[in-house]
């Protein structure tokens, strides 16, 4: 029997940055679940009194913007939902809120896809969201913009169309948790490192998507992610 040889993969995966041709590269995938209080509601959370919560995408679930991704296997519930990508350019643990945006690279809109049938079983079980939440192309991002240029988004339009059609329309001030908040959060759990993202959360609306269909989310002053999916 012949011993098995490795294939490593040559890249390390990577977003976009607008305007330049350096690309940022992706370390972990940090998402923020339920933190505007009407997407809270409508999964049937309550607001006002559930602390900022994370899960975790693989690195390599990122996407550029303008791709095309294939509908994935096991789900008859495959949906969007918009949001505010953060990019660590330094790292750190127990990271004040105060002196948490010293520590970002800058920021993009992204898509956190999920399966939501897998996830809402996965949580009638009490297991992990990892086979709803963190499967192969799951998190689109479109090209991050440097704080530089753009400064905290803490507030601003943030929307997301299929085919056309609006499906969700809210503002950055609607976050429950900012963004110095989160990073503050996680930094507590875990050392935070260069390279990381952080997917900020997503306001109501979210839905279904099909084989054909066109994505287009939008973050006022930050820019867009379009993807489509293979029909």
């Amino acid at each position: 029997m012949e011993p098995i040889s490795y294939v490593f993969p040559a890249t390390t995966p990577s977003v976009a940055v607008a305007g330049e041709a350096v690309r940022f590269p992706v370390r972990r995938i940090f998402c923020v679940g339920q933190n505007y209080a009407a997407h809270t509601r409508e999964m049937g959370g309550d607001p006002d009194r559930e602390p900022p919560f994370f899960f975790m995408k693989p690195a390599d679930a990122v996407v550029d913007s303008d791709a095309t991704i294939p509908y994935p296997p096991l789900t008859h519930d495959f949906q969007h939902e918009i949001e505010l990508v953060v990019a660590m350019a330094r790292g750190g643990a127990d990271i004040s809120a105060e002196r948490a945006l010293d520590h970002v690279f800058g920021y993009a809109a992204g898509i956190d896809l999920t399966r939501r049938d897998l996830q809402a079983e996965a949580k009638s079980k009490r297991r992990p969201w990892d086979w709803g939440k963190g499967f192969d192309h799951s998190a689109p991002c479109g090209p991050l913009v440097r704080t530089a240029n753009v400064g905290l988004p803490a507030a601003g339009r943030i929307w997301l169309t299929v085919n056309g059609v609006i499906k969700q329309d809210a503002d950055l001030r609607d976050l429950i948790w900012s963004v110095p908040d989160i990073i503050a959060a996680a930094s507590r759990s875990m050392t935070l490192t260069p390279g990381d993202l952080i997917f900020t959360g997503t306001p109501a609306g979210v839905g279904p998507i099909e084989r054909g269909d066109r994505v287009t989310g939008e973050i006022e002053g930050i820019g867009q992610i379009k993807i489509t999916v293979a029909a």
